[in-house]
C-alpha cells in the first residue's frame, strides 16, 4: 500500500444513506397512500423498496462492518452499494410524482453521490488492482459489460427511432404516464458510457477498471433482482396483466451480475487495514 486511507468522511456518509434508504423503503412499502404515481408505477416503486429494504440496505451496512475491520472485499461492495443507492434515488427523486419523502429522496440521492464520491477519491486503487489474481477472468468481465451496453443502447435507442418516425410515444412512457422517460435518461447517460468504459479498462486491466468492474456487476445484480421482481408483480396485477417480454434479459443481469461480483471477490486475495483517522 503506498498511501493512507481516510475514508472516515465517505463511511460517516454511508451511514446516513444506509438509515435513510431503510426510512424511504420500509416507508414506500408500509405507507399505504405515499406514492402519487398510477397502479403502474406504484407496483414498480413496491419491487424498488422490497429489493432495497430486503437486500441493498443489508449488502451497505454489511460491507460497512466489513470495512471497518479492515477488508478489501468489503470496501468494493461497499462503492458497488453507493453506486447503486444513488443510480435507485435518482429515478425516486426525478421519476417519482411528489410525495411526502421527497426531502428523504433528495437527501439520498446527494449523499449517496458525495459518499461515492469520497470513498473512490480515497481508496488505494493501485494497491486493490495489485492484489487480483492474474487469472482473474477481467476480460470476460469486460466482454460481457460491454455487450450489455450496447444490447440497452440498441434496445432503447430502438424505441426513441421509432417515436421520430412515427410520433408515437414508446409505451413504457405511456404506462408511466410520465412526460419524458428517467430509464432513457439514467441508462443513456451513465449506465452505457459507464459499463463500456469499465470494459475497456477491464479488457486492458487498468487499474480502475477492477473497482468499476465490481461496482457495475453488483449494480447489475441488485438492479436486476429489482427488474425480476417488478416483472413478476406487475404481470400479476391488473395494472400490467401481462409478463414483459425482456424478463430473461432482466434474469440474464441479476445472475450474471452476482455471478461476476462472487468470481472478483474471489480472485481479489490480500486485506489491508483501514486507517479511518
Amino acid at each position: 500500500m503506498n498511501q493512507k486511507l481516510n475514508l472516515k468522511p465517505a463511511f460517516t456518509l454511508s451511514i446516513i444513506v444506509a438509515i435513510l434508504a431503510a426510512v424511504a423503503s420500509v416507508g414506500g412499502l408500509l405507507i399505504s397512500n405515499l406514492y402519487q404515481d398510477n397502479d403502474f408505477v406504484k407496483l414498480a416503486w413496491f419491487a424498488n423498496d422490497l429489493i432495497t429494504a430486503m437486500v441493498a440496505v443489508p449488502l451497505l451496512i454489511a460491507s460497512l462492518w466489513f470495512v471497518k475491520k479492515g477488508s478489501l472485499h468489503g470496501q468494493l461492495v461497499w462503492m458497488g452499494m453507493l453506486g447503486y443507492m444513488a443510480y435507485n434515488f435518482a429515478f425516486y427523486l426525478f421519476g417519482a410524482a411528489f410525495n411526502a419523502f421527497f426531502l428523504v429522496y433528495v437527501a439520498l440521492f446527494s449523499v449517496s453521490v458525495a459518499a461515492l464520491i469520497l470513498g473512490l477519491s480515497n481508496l488505494d486503487v493501485n494497491y486493490i488492482a495489485q492484489r487480483f489474481s492474474p487469472q482473474s477472468p477481467v476480460k470476460v468481465i469486460g466482454i460481457y459489460l460491454m455487450v450489455i451496453a450496447m444490447m440497452l443502447l440498441l434496445m432503447e435507442t430502438g424505441m426513441i427511432s421509432n417515436y421520430l418516425l412515427t410520433g408515437n410515444l414508446p409505451a413504457t412512457i405511456q404506462q408511466t404516464g410520465h412526460p419524458t422517460s428517467v430509464v432513457f435518461a439514467l441508462d443513456l447517460s451513465i449506465v452505457v458510457p459507464v459499463s463500456v468504459v469499465t470494459g475497456i479498462l477491464l479488457w486492458k486491466r487498468r487499474t480502475w477498471g477492477y473497482v468499476m468492474g465490481m461496482m457495475m456487476l453488483l449494480k447489475g445484480f441488485t438492479y436486476g433482482l429489482v427488474l425480476c421482481i417488478g416483472t413478476v408483480v406487475l404481470a400479476k396485477s391488473p395494472a400490467y396483466g401481462q409478463w414483459d417480454p425482456t424478463s430473461p434479459f432482466y434474469v440474464v443481469i441479476a445472475s450474471v451480475g452476482f455471478t461476476g461480483c462472487w468470481v472478483m471477490l474471489k480472485n481479489l486475495k490480500t486485506e489491508m487495514p483501514l486507517n479511518s483517522k
